[in-house]
Formats: C-alpha cells, structure tokens, sequence
C-alpha cells in the first residue's frame, strides 16, 4: 500500500540533484479525479488477473483458520482451569510455522509436473486438513473435558490437542509454502506485487474467523468448537476438489520473466533442493551470522510473559474470554494505520533506530499490561461483569502496546530486507523471519511453564453463609482432601468447589516472572543498544554470502579494513 502511495507522488514531487524536494506550483492542489483515475489503474492492471487474486485470497483465508482456532483454545483451557505447564505445553503446536524454512525447499523441488507444481502439495495438503477436521470434530468435545454424561468428570487431553494442532498447523505452513510459490506464476509479472496483499488480508481474515467469531459465538452458546471444525473441514474438501479439477497451473518452464537492462541486479537463481541448503549452511557460516541468531533468538524475553500470559490472567480474573477476542478487532486498524506511518521512518540505512526508541517503551508496557491485571478484581461489578471505561482503558493499553511491537517488526523487516544477500534473497529472508519467529515463541512457552513453579494456590475453606459447616464440624475426609489440595489442575480446583471451598492463590507468580523478564530485558538492552547500532553501520556487502570475483588488492583493502573495524560484539561495554 505504501509502494502505491509513492507512485501517486511521484507526479507531484521530483528531486533536484542536490536532493531537495520541489513541489510543481500547478500540481498544489489534489485533484478529485486522481484517486478515481488511481482506481480505474488498478482494476486495469488486474486486467485478467481478477480471477487469480480472488483465488489467492480465498486460500489465504483457509490457511488463516486452523491458525485462529489454535490461538482460541488456550482461552478455552484456561476457563477449565489447565495448569500453566500443559498451556506451556500446548504452546508447540504454533511452532510448526516458525520452522517451515526446514521442509520449505522439499515443497519447492518435489512436484508431479502433469499435476502441477504447486497443486501436487496445495491440493493433497488441504484435503488432509479437511479431513483432520471431520475426524478431530467427532473427538474434540472430550479433549476439551467436555461429557454429555453429566456424572462423568473428564480433564482436558492437552497432549492429544496439541498433537492435533500441531498437525493442522504443519499442514497450513506447508499450504503456505505452496500458495506463496504459486502465487509468482498465477499473476502477472507485473501483478506478482498483489500476492503479498493477498497473503497479508487474507490469512488476518482466515485467523480472525477462527479465533474472534468462533470464541464470541461459543461464548454465547451458539456454536462449539466440534460445529465450528466439521463446517470448515467440508468447506476445505469441497473447495479443495474445485481447485484440483477447474484451476489449471501454469507450466513453468514456460514462463519468462520480464526484465530490462535497466533492471539487471543480482536476481535469485532456481535452487535445488541440495543448492537451497548449501546456501543455508553458508548463511549460518558467514562471520556476521552468530551475533545476529543470538540477537534474534533473545531479544523477546524481555516482553515474553507480560505478552504471553495477561490475556489469561485477565480470563482468571473474570474478564469474559469472548471479550478478549473482541479486543483483536480495534487492533487491525491500528495496525494497519501505524505500519503505514511507520514505514517512511525505516526507509533508508538505519531502519533498526526506530526498533531501538520502541524497545524500552514496550518493556514499560509490559509492566502496564502486568498492572492492569493487578486493578482488574478491583474494577469488577458487585453483579459481574465490568464497567464500560475498564475495557477502554484495555483497548487503550493494548494498542499502544501493539504500536511498539508493530514498530519494532516493521523495521526489523527492513533491516532483513537491506542486509539479505539478492542473490539468495527469499532464502536469506526466510532464515532470518525464521529466527525471529522461534525467538518469540521460545521464552513464550518457557514463562508458562516456570508461572506454575512459582505460583501456591490452597484449597480454604471459608463459609459464607451463617448456618454453614465450620471446619471443626468437618469429617476428617473433608479436612484431609482439603488439607491435601492445592488447586492444580481441573480435577484439584473442581474437588475443593465440591467440599463448599475455594481456591485461594497464596503466592502469584505471575508478577513476579513479569517483573522479573522486563528487568532482564531491560540490562540486556545495553549490550543489544551499541550491538544493533554497530550491525546497522556494517557496509552492506559484508553481509553477501555470494561474492562476486575480486582483485587482489580489493582483497587486501577489505583485510585491512576489517582488522582495523574489528568490533567485540560479545562484550556490554
């Protein structure tokens, strides 16, 4: 959307050769027709490609499903009190998606050629989703611990679901690799920039399908999570057999790219399985690339459990799970927005200053998002529920929160953008986003397995009502069960409601591990400060992992420099 913006500018505004921006006196004023005659460009361009670029959205929002289904059901085990250790656990299940750089070359070099080179994974990939869901329909309702037999107590399965999850998000990392390479053959050379609109709207409506709508209407009784996986397992088969039967692939050896002489740069070569991860392995090899996988892999733990647990928390606390899905709507457009504003402040050699202004300010957040959980009881109504300026102020929170994290993601793309070696470039990004991925969800799973070694919870008993029992008129049964339980788990927390007691939280490790993560971030931030601002100075050549032939004395030049800017990235100070 940005790239389109300039390219409506660039009629107005030139640069003179000392750079300086001048505006043509008869062009000052906007002309009403130029966003008609925009839009009039657009659909002309799309020209033959209409077709292609609803095709593509479409997919993208199938992909989107089994991904917003998977970030509901932790607000659903939370409300069925799970351990934070098995959410810790079911967090594997998003990790298929950080990790599809792994199997993505495999996609890309095996194909049935008649078939097509996309649709030999695109199509066989979403009828095993399709059919995960009809099975996983039929069993979900038992591992979430629900029972049509009101006698029966069951515990939700989380190793099963996170077994199930972690399937269908394998599958849609792997239909996402498909779809993206098709995408470069189904359009236009011209039109191949839509496909990451296409991507972008259409896997944020996909998820918001899944997690917003199926967590509001399931909160209000209309629908379950088994309706909600049978639905969407037959439109997956249905659509699925549309697209192996009437979409045709184009064949790709036929296909020529456009390009002028004006437009010779280092274009990216047609890799092998074996070349892709040759390249790979030379990537992790160059000298820059430690520091960087160091970087990427730790820079989230600062904003780990604030960012991974509060939603819960705020869950435990009484805040309606539907409402908390309801909270992912005001973000998009302000996503949106700000990644618009954003991007003329990570232009140009320096993208990474703008992550390092947003660092501290999401730190600070991070304690403001722990607050709020802390004010929470406070605010709740004597009838439930809570007042109508209590969830502004968690609208306000969050988006605020959500600019700093925007801010930061943006402009490390543009960092990975510059430093990425053209000759491999997809590769290269890929690695990168991958590190960064896993960098985030790591310390993820990792605060919500220790939350639970540092959290005591007790069963008391405290009677409320004048003629209730007291704990002296107790049978030694009663006391010795409550004596004995402390709270963990469905079963523990549904045993000491059965006795007329309650679980009380002694010790709450979650401000604890909050405060304790953003203190870390914070005396890490000294070394990632002079550490990012060192790798942004670094030229952009020293990044390439194909060099190209150089003289001998080039060579030397380059020794030289290297031993005389040689920068101790492993020390604070």
């Amino acid at each position: 959307m940005t790239q389109n913006a300039e390219k409506m500018n660039l009629g107005k505004i030139r640069k003179d050769d000392n750079q300086n921006e001048t505006i043509h006196s008869d062009e000052k004023q906007t002309n009403p027709s130029d966003t008609v005659e925009e839009k009039r460009s657009i659909l002309k361009d799309l020209e033959g490609d209409k077709i292609h670029v609803c095709v593509l959205f479409f997919l993208y929002i199938l992909q989107g499903i089994p991904l917003g289904l998977g970030s509901a059901v932790p607000l659903v085990l939370i409300n069925r009190n799970v351990p934070y250790k098995e959410q810790a656990k079911y967090s594997f299940a998003g990790y298929p998606f950080s990790m599809k750089l792994l199997w993505a070359p495999l996609v890309d070099s095996v194909y049935i050629a008649r078939f097509g080179r996309r649709k030999s994974w695109l199509v066989p990939v979403q009828y095993l989703i399709g059919i995960t869901m009809l099975v996983a329909s039929q069993y979900v309702s038992r591992l979430l611990g629900d029972s049509d037999d009101p006698e029966e107590n069951l515990e939700p399965d989380v190793s099963s679901l996170t077994g199930m999850f972690f399937f269908l998000n394998f599958l849609a990392a792997t239909q996402d690799v498909a779809v993206d390479g098709w995408a470069l053959t189904m359009l236009k050379p011209s039109n191949v920039g839509y496909a990451s609109t296409c991507n972008s709207v259409g896997q944020t409506t996909g998820w918001c399908l899944g997690f917003i709508v199926y967590t509001t209407l399931e909160g209000y009784g209309l629908i379950t999570l088994s309706d909600f996986l049978l639905f969407w397992g037959i439109v997956f088969l249905i659509t699925t057999t549309g697209i192996a039967i009437f979409k045709k692939e184009k064949n790709t050896s036929t296909i020529v790219p456009e390009s002028s002489d004006a437009d010779k740069v280092d274009s990216e070569p047609e890799l092998g399985l074996i070349d892709t991860y040759k390249i790979l392995w030379k990537i992790i090899r160059h000298p820059l690339i430690p520091v960087v996988i160091l970087l990427l892999l730790t820079f989230s733990f600062g904003f780990s459990a604030a960012e991974t647990i509060t939603n819960l928390k705020l869950i435990e606390k009484g805040v309606p799970k539907e409402k908390i899905a309801m909270l992912a709507i005001p973000m998009i457009p302000v996503k949106i927005l700000f990644t618009l504003f954003i991007t003329r402040y990570t232009v140009g050699p320096r993208p990474m200053n703008v992550w390092l202004v947003s660092f501290p300010f999401r730190l600070i957040l991070c304690l403001a998002m722990a607050l709020l959980v802390y004010v929470t009881p406070m605010l709740m109504l004597d009838e439930g529920g809570f007042p109508t300026f209590y969830y502004v102020i968690i609208i306000g929170v969050f988006a605020i929160h959500r600019v700093t994290l925007y801010a930061m993601f943006v402009a490390i793309m543009a960092f990975f953008a510059r430093i990425s070696d053209p000759a491999v470039g997809g590769t290269y990004m890929t690695f990168l986003n991958t590190l960064t991925n896993l960098g985030g969800m790591w310390p993820g799973s990792f605060v919500l397995w220790f939350v639970d070694v540092i959290t005591y919870k007790d069963c008391v008993f405290s009677p409320t009502e004048p003629n209730a029992p007291t704990a002296l008129s107790l049978n030694s049964t009663v006391l010795s069960a409550i004596e004995s339980n402390v709270c963990y788990g469905t079963k523990q927390v549904e045993d000491c409601k059965s006795v007329e007691a309650e679980c009380k939280t002694l010790t709450e490790g979650y401000y604890t591990i909050t405060i304790a993560c953003v203190v870390i971030g914070s005396i890490f931030f000294v070394w990632i400060w002079r550490t990012v601002r060192q790798l942004q100075e670094i030229e952009v050549s020293e990044w390439r992992v194909v060099k190209k032939d150089k003289t001998e004395e080039e060579l030397e030049e380059m020794k030289q420099r290297k031993q005389q800017d040689k920068f101790k990235y492993f020390y604070c100070f």
